[in-house]
This record gives structure tokens, C-alpha cells and sequence, in this order.
């Protein structure tokens, strides 16, 4: 799909609106005509019969072409915003069925500009197109054939003047459009600046840094001041220049022209009628300075919205009946190896488990060591680039994304909420679940009674990225979120840091009594003794497993681990004990 294929369902208005322009044309072009016989055979003849009788059609048709004016900008304007809010909806849905690895290719600030700035680009040149952008050319052309047609000698000035600017305007868009790319990006990167900073809000306050990323958003603004500023001067530069050309050309006609009234070679109405014809070409061609710029940035702007509807969505399977039965949520790795790039090294290196429905796995390891995308696996956010994960005996790739997403319960590290209340967020990981299946996945998350405590109860308002919440609270609530959904997996990464030790033990045993399969990533020893199977992660590689004692005989690295934390605990409790 292409940009230009959208305009498609509205060729019936444009065609309309085209037709609107070219009755506006030509009164434009019958008008001088008009005028002229108004002077020389009314005015000069002093004959005021045939000066009202001219003079009325000639506002009749001025009356015309102003009803055709405003017919044309209706149908235009409604081309234009129709055409801005397709390209965002199939653009948007685009972007909703793109691999999670193509989503990487672009940072969502410059996901944000094509949506917004790029769109409004684009339905403006169509409206354009529609009103002025085919009429300025087509009055050029035929405003000079009628200027022909009344005198040649003075219209052969136009035909040796227009195609000289017309090949200056041309090199003039194929520069103007390299600007205006460029133009786009250094707007990219002012809004991935604004985002970072807005989205970072807290740090920075707590920091204190406001002076840095104002001196960084200074930079980045003055960029693209600099960068429009010298864009903008370049294409203005050429309306003057039209416009001193066009200038000389009409006094030249006067001049010549009033030689040849002389010699009874021209009448003054042909010469009004020349320099009339002269004047709206040179508006016309002061206008299509305007229409450049217009359709340098559009051009500019279509390719960037082209990329993105022209990228490779995720690929998908149709749904099968071994498919589409509920999963039991049996999990294997079989010499899995994947890396997020070609030129990066693995994230995660020969990986080989297995975890029998039912079970609780804690996954450990440093940062860095392929906990978080040894997840992203069994959804199929990312393809396995060797070996394969099977869920239930079956490759996941067999499964269609929507039967197998919406079996699996997922809670990311960073806790991410929605804008609307704490009762829509939990029901965003179930579209139809009844109040009682969300006050049931709140209290298994722990997280019910912190909620009554709310004025508004599970009305409560949550704040963009649920700012007015605690770490806590925002965890548990993203818990009970994967939860409302009844998963037969679930992934919780890292989703417990927040919890004191006795929160925590209770979640987890709420969530036991669920038919599901948890795998869990963790930190914490007194949270991994409890699974059934721990998988020690380093550096993408599988550095040993088995359950809480079995690690403990074998493996020196979680003996370390078990060691450390168990110090840690003592010397907290002696404190709490002192106190």
C-alpha cells in the first residue's frame, strides 16, 4: 500500500472540484477578453448600451466563477481531511501489525511526526491540488494563448519569458524536496528530545537538572529553526525573482505597446487586456513558488509514511484446529539462539529446557544475561535465529498470534498504564470482564485493598503512566491486569522488585491456585527456592538448573548468590531487632 492508493475512494470529488476550478479559469480567462471590448467598443466609443450589457455579463460570470470558488474549496477541504484521516488509520493499523523487531527501526518520536506533521503535510497539498495547485500552471499556459490571441507581437514577450522560470521552478522543487527532508528529520529529533524529557519528568525534577535538558532542547530546536530558516529562504528567494522578470516583462509590453497604438497597430483595450493577462500570470507564478514549497514537503512527507506502509507486518499462520485449542502450557527450548541484530552478538546462546505444565520457574541472572528475551520468545515477539520453542509439542510459529497471546499473561519490567481508571486498566488484559473478574484478579494481586482506599475505588483516575501511583502499586495492578485474563502462561519479569517479602509470598500463592504456568524473573533467592525448576542465566548462555537444593550442591555461582542475600537478610533483621 502507497499513499497515493488512498486517494482513490475520493477521484469522483476530485473530479468534481477539478471541474469547479476550471469554470473558475475560465472567467478568469474570459474577463480581460471582456474588458477589453468594454473600452474599445464602449468606453472609447462612448456607447453605454453596449458597456451594461458587457458590464453584466461580466459580473454574471464573476458571480459564477465565485459560486464555483466556494464549491470547490467545500469539496477540496472535505478531499483533504477525509485523505489526513485515512492515511493515520491505515498508518496506525500499520504500525499495530508490525513485528515488535520492526518497531526498532524508528524511534516513536518519529513515529509521532509521520502520524502528525507528515499527514497534515499531505492532506494539505491535496487540498491544494484541488484548488490553486492546477490552476496556477493552467492559467500560465492558457492566460498566455489568450494573450496570443488578442496580440501576438506583445504575447511573444510571455512566450520567451514562462519557459525560463518554468525550468528555474522545476530546479527548484528538486532541491526544495532534499531540504525538506531534511527539514522533517531535525523535527523527528526535536520531538524524541520533548518525549524523553516529558516521559523523564521526575528524574530530571529530582536530579535537578532542568538547566541540562533545557540547553539540550535549545539545541535541537535551534536545528531545526536553522534548518527550516535556510529551506525557507531558499524557495522565497524565487517569488521576487519571478516577479522582477514578470515585472519587466509588463513594462516592456507598455512600452512596446504604446508604439504600436501609435503607428494603429494595437487599440488601448488589447493592451489592458495584455497587461491584465500579464498580471495574473504573474500572480500565477508567484503562487506556484507557494505550491513548490508545498509539494517539496508533501513529496518529502509521503516517502516517510511510505516506508512505514511498505514494511513487512508480522507474519502470521491461519488458525488450525490443533491451533486453536486451549493451551496446557507445557513449555520447551530446543537449542535456541537469537540475537535482536545481525551485527550484534546473542542475547541468548544455545538455550535448552524444558517446563512440564503447572510449573513455577524462577529464571536468575545478571543484567544483561538474556532473562527478558528468553520471554519475548514464547509470544513471539521476536523469532528464535536458531533452534525452536515448542508450547504443548508445537512450534509457537505454528500458533496464530491472537490464539497465542491470548493465552499468555504478560507483565513487563518497566509497569506501563493506560490514561482511565484503575478499572479499565485491569480490564485492558480482558475487553469483557465483569466487575467481579476484576476485583477477583485485584485481590489475587494484592492489590484490593490499597484500591478501596481510593475516593473513587476502582473509578480512581490513573495518571499518564500511572504517575499518581506508587512502584508497588503500579506492578500489582499491571499483575492483575495478566490475571483478569485467566492466562495458561505466565510472565512476570522482574514484576515483584517492588514488593516487600510478605506481599510478595502472597501474591505468588494467590497465583498458584490459577491453572497456569508461571515463569517468573527474579532476584531474589527467597522468591526462587519456592519454583519447581530455577534456570541460572549469564551472558545468554544456560549456566545451570534444577530445583533450590539441587543448585545448592551444585552450581558454586548460586551458592554465591544464596550466600550474599542470606547476609544481607541477617543484617536487616539484626537491625530491625536492635531498634
Amino acid at each position: 500500500m502507497k499513499v497515493m492508493s488512498l486517494i482513490k475512494p475520493y477521484r469522483i470529488a476530485m473530479i468534481i472540484a477539478w471541474i469547479l476550478m476550471l469554470i473558475e479559469l475560465m472567467v478568469e480567462l474570459v474577463s480581460p477578453l471582456l474588458m477589453a471590448k468594454i473600452i474599445d467598443e464602449g468606453v472609447l466609443q462612448a456607447d453605454l448600451h453596449t458597456v451594461t450589457v458587457l458590464g453584466l455579463v461580466l459580473i454574471g460570470i464573476s458571480l459564477l466563477a465565485f459560486a464555483s470558488g466556494i464549491s470547490n474549496s467545500y469539496i477540496a477541504y472535505y478531499a483533504g481531511q477525509n485523505l489526513g484521516y485515512d492515511i493515520r488509520k491505515n498508518v496506525y493499523a500499520k504500525i499495530q501489525r508490525l513485528p515488535f523487531s520492526s518497531l526498532n527501526q524508528f524511534p516513536t518520536s518519529s513515529f509521532i511526526t509521520r502520524l502528525t506533521n507528515d499527514v497534515t503535510q499531505i492532506q494539505n497539498v491535496l487540498f491544494m491540488s484541488l484548488r490553486i495547485a492546477l490552476r496556477s500552471p493552467l492559467l500560465i499556459i492558457f492566460g498566455t494563448v489568450m494573450a496570443l490571441f488578442v496580440h501576438a507581437k506583445l504575447a511573444l514577450i510571455f512566450v520567451v519569458a514562462i519557459p525560463l522560470l518554468v525550468v528555474f521552478l522545476i530546479f527548484i522543487m528538486r532541491k526544495g524536496f532534499v531540504f525538506f527532508q531534511s527539514v522533517q528529520k531535525k523535527l523527528d529529533r526535536v520531538n524524541s528530545v520533548m518525549r524523553e524529557n516529558l516521559i523523564g519528568i521526575r528524574l530530571v525534577k529530582a536530579f535537578y537538572n532542568r538547566s541540562f535538558e533545557q540547553n539540550r532542547f535549545v539545541t535541537v530546536n535551534r536545528n531545526l529553526k536553522n534548518t527550516t530558516m535556510k529551506t525557507l529562504r531558499f524557495i522565497e528567494l524565487t517569488a521576487p525573482l519571478l516577479l522582477l522578470l514578470m515585472n519587466f516583462c509588463i513594462v516592456l509590453i507598455l512600452w512596446y505597446g504604446n508604439r504600436e497604438m501609435s503607428f494603429g497597430g494595437a487599440q488601448a483595450g488589447e493592451i489592458v487586456a495584455i497587461v491584465n493577462y500579464g498580471t495574473r500570470i504573474t500572480n500565477a507564478l508567484s503562487m506556484l513558488t507557494f505550491i513548490i514549497m508545498a509539494f517539496s514537503r508533501a513529496k518529502a512527507s509521503s516517502d516517510r509514511i511510505n516506508e512505514v506502509l511498505q514494511m513487512e507486518e508480522e507474519v502470521d499462520v491461519e488458525a488450525q484446529d490443533s491451533a486453536n485449542a486451549t493451551l496446557k502450557g507445557a513449555i520447551e527450548f530446543k537449542n535456541v539462539s537469537f540475537q535482536y541484530f545481525e551485527d550484534h552478538a546473542n542475547a541468548i546462546s544455545n538455550l535448552s529446557f524444558s517446563v512440564q505444565a503447572g510449573e513455577t520457574v524462577a529464571i536468575l541472572g545478571a543484567t544483561g544475561s538474556g532473562k527478558t528475551s528468553l520471554f519475548q520468545l514464547i509470544p513471539r515477539l521476536f523469532e528464535a535465529k536458531e533452534g525452536e520453542v515448542y508450547i504443548d509439542n508445537q512450534d509457537v510459529r505454528r500458533f496464530p498470534a491472537q490464539v497465542l497471546r491470548q493465552q499468555i499473561g504478560y507483565v513487563p519490567q518497566e509497569s506501563f498504564l493506560f490514561t482511565g481508571t484503575i478499572k479499565e486498566n485491569i480490564a485492558w488484559g480482558k475487553r469483557e470482564a465483569t466487575m467481579e473478574e476484576i476485583e477477583q484478579a485485584a485481590q489475587d494481586a494484592q492489590i484490593h485493598d490499597s484500591i478501596m482506599q481510593f475516593p473513587k475505588q476502582y473509578d480512581t483516575i490513573v495518571g499518564q503512566k500511572g504517575v499518581n501511583l506508587s512502584g508497588g502499586q503500579k506492578q500489582r495492578l499491571s499483575i492483575a491486569r495478566a490475571l483478569v485474563r485467566k492466562p495458561k502462561i505466565l510472565l512476570l519479569d522482574d514484576s515483584t522488585s517492588a514488593l516487600d517479602l510478605k506481599t510478595e509470598q502472597k501474591l505468588l500463592e494467590a497465583i498458584r491456585g490459577y491453572d497456569c504456568t508461571m515463569l517468573i524473573i527474579t532476584q531474589k533467592i527467597t522468591t526462587a527456592q519456592h519454583a519447581d525448576l530455577i534456570l541460572l542465566l549469564d551472558e545468554g548462555e544456560l549456566i545451570a538448573k534444577g530445583t533450590h537444593e539441587e543448585l545448592l550442591s551444585t552450581s558454586s555461582l548460586y551458592q554465591k548468590i544464596f550466600q550474599s542475600q542470606n547476609r544481607e537478610e541477617r543484617k536487616e533483621n539484626a537491625t530491625a531487632a536492635n531498634k
